[in-house]
């Protein structure tokens, strides 16, 4: 072989690593900005409340760290423990409801009824709403002045009073009605995904077994929805801890402070009261729930098997 055909193979050689190395590097040069974008403004700002709540910063921030005088502080306000008591009756009546009525739907739907086709976008639709709207919304219909309970009344059932919005003892349930309506759409969808995963030849089985309905979905398909059950709860369980949004638009954290949640808590002390590191503080205990969530769970579907 001849010297010029040599450096030509050698020149094809080298101009394929070099198309080689390039298509390796050209996603990671497409995600560089993103990722430098999230690095920075996600989780710098993670870092640097953590750093404020352990300072006695007020309205500007202050970096002289002070323990844990923020914490104390915050454990001191009666206002935070009405906040843990109603992110507790809140998050245990929407992620329960939601997905007790998700997975009712999906069965539903399941069962290959006529116009499930009109159904899903119905169901789903509210998810596509913003929060703003559905809290909005829901106050319009939940005001005893202008809403359901004026309504029923003009229509002659003047004995009919439904004033939750505006009492101190019920309005946090307004926030689960809302809540529910919105995500109960979402939970359907997962559990009407699973259900059509699970093999119909199984339960052509058990329904030639002789296994009832009821039997067949709470010893077949309800364990192996057990992945779906665990995703919708993670889901839910994160957006009840941070729902700001919703409880702002519909009752504003009021009557008083009867609906206030943790996340509703964090902004009022951080840019309304002045007392950011207080803010702060209660900013990473709510990450830390989240964490506490989310993390097991990450850690059970990226783990590998055991060999």
């Amino acid at each position: 072989m001849s010297t010029t055909a040599l450096e030509s193979a050698a020149a094809r050689r080298a101009q394929a690593g070099w198309r080689d190395r390039l298509q390796d590097w050209l996603p990671r040069i497409v995600l560089a900005p993103s990722f430098a974008i999230i690095l920075l403004f996600v989780y710098g700002f993670i870092l640097w409340t953590v750093y404020l709540s352990f300072t006695k910063s007020k309205m500007m921030p202050v970096y002289k760290l002070a323990g844990f005088d923020s914490y104390e502080r915050l454990f001191a306000q009666p206002s935070w423990y009405m906040a843990l008591g109603n992110i507790a009756i809140f998050g245990i009546l929407y992620v329960g409801i939601c997905i007790a009525l998700g997975l009712l739907l999906a069965i539903l739907l399941d069962q290959k009824i006529r116009g499930e086709g009109v159904l899903r976008p119905i169901y789903l639709y509210p998810m596509a709403v913003s929060f703003i709207v559905t809290g909005t919304a829901w106050k319009w219909f939940l005001n005893p002045g202008t809403g359901l309970e004026k309504t029923m009344q003009d229509w002659g059932w003047t004995s009919f009073h439904f004033d939750w919005l505006v009492n101190t003892d019920m309005a946090i349930y307004t926030i689960v009605i809302a809540g529910v309506w919105q995500a109960a759409g979402f939970c359907m969808a997962m559990f009407l995904a699973g259900l059509r995963g699970i093999d119909g030849e199984i339960m052509k089985a058990a329904q030639i077994d002789g296994a009832s309905t009821y039997a067949t979905y709470r010893r077949i398909v309800i364990p192996a929805l057990r992945p779906v059950f665990l995703s919708a709860f993670i889901v839910l369980t994160h957006m009840a801890i941070k729902s700001y949004d919703l409880v702002i638009a519909l009752t504003g954290g009021g009557p008083g402070n009867s609906t206030e949640l943790p996340s509703t808590f964090m902004y009022s002390y951080t840019f309304t009261r002045n007392q950011m590191g207080v803010g702060a503080s209660s900013a990473v205990i709510m990450l830390m729930t989240v964490a506490a969530i989310i993390v097991p769970y990450l850690y059970s579907e990226l783990k590998e098997p055991v060999r």
